[in-house]
């Protein structure tokens, strides 16, 4: 690598989820592992880029990382379907050649975002699901595979049986969901080329019916990379699409010349709990700014800065 390669600055920064997140409601155990899965994640994704990697290799290292904890809504520790099983999507983008990779409803793909990234590099397409997505997964070398039941933790199975008594209790509209049984895991990354990329995993909503997908694996709502910036969301994926609040983000980057910060602020802020929504979003532009911004009481969250300084946070004051 050349010396003035070497200086470009590098960034990531990732997250495990927004939502309901109460100062103290965590045990100090379960509160440390979580950091520590934080950590781990920004340690395999840095290390990556520090050896001259790509944002793209980045973002998916850290992100399979996280679908690997059992503390965050993707891979194990998913969240459970109405009918108790689990169904899990991820996108991945690059944004030099915007080119995207997306799955959906997979039931037996232990990395989604891994599968993501073999859509994206050796398929036509860009968004499989469900049946056929397995079926592509079926083709690909090197993609694990474990039963659907590798992903259940007693928390979620917790979870599930308390969303379905509030149902039976005349439960009316979606309010009462607002943060509580939702989340993901993302990455955005900034490599010593000047590229950017983002990738985003969930296991959904808890209690989810009909086949329900929210934003996380549709590019431009939950997940988006272009030239300028990158940019994985958390939250209520039915608002994040309706605002094609990732894409917006970038827009605003792109079109008005806005800040990355005061993008997402705007965003996350303002346009997602106007219309009814909350969550969060992290995003990295190719100058190094990096931006994590939250709506709700906490988000699972994680950074390195191109000065080196990194750190972790769960709560929406840290």
């Amino acid at each position: 690598m050349s010396s003035t390669t070497s200086r470009r600055p590098l960034a990531l920064a990732i997250h495990g989820g927004a939502g309901v997140i109460e100062q103290g409601s965590l045990v100090p155990e379960v509160e440390a592992a979580i950091h520590a899965d934080l950590a781990r994640a920004l340690d395999v994704g840095h290390a990556i880029l520090a050896t001259g990697g790509s944002a793209l290799d980045a973002v998916e290292a850290a992100v399979t990382v996280l679908e690997d904890s059992p503390y965050f809504n993707a891979g194990r520790g998913a969240v459970f379907t109405a009918e108790g099983r689990h169904e899990l999507d991820a996108a991945i983008m690059d944004g030099r050649h915007r080119r995207a990779g997306a799955v959906a409803g997979l039931m037996t793909v232990r990395h989604p975002v891994r599968l993501a990234r073999r859509v994206l590099e050796d398929s036509p397409h860009v968004f499989l699901i469900g049946d056929g997505a397995e079926q592509f997964a079926d083709t690909q070398p090197g993609i694990e595979r474990v039963p659907n039941g590798w992903f259940s933790t007693e928390p979620r199975r917790a979870q599930l049986r308390e969303a379905q008594q509030r149902e039976q209790q005349a439960w009316h509209g979606n309010d009462d969901l607002r943060g509580r049984y939702f989340g993901t895991v993302g990455a955005v990354a900034l490599d010593s080329r000047g590229h950017v990329a983002a990738a985003t995993s969930t296991g959904g909503m808890t209690n989810k019916r009909w086949g329900r997908v929210g934003d996380s694996p549709v590019i431009g709502a939950g997940t988006w990379a272009d030239a300028r910036c990158a940019v994985s969301c958390s939250g209520w994926g039915e608002f994040y699409i309706r605002n094609a609040a990732a894409h917006d983000i970038a827009a605003r980057v792109a079109y008005r010349g806005d800040r990355l910060r005061d993008a997402v602020e705007d965003v996350i802020l303002g346009e997602v709990p106007q219309h009814g929504g909350d969550g969060g979003a992290i995003a990295v532009d190719t100058e190094g700014n990096v931006s994590l911004v939250l709506n709700t009481r906490g988000m699972y969250r994680g950074w390195v800065r191109p000065d080196g300084a990194r750190g972790t946070a769960i709560y929406q004051d840290a």
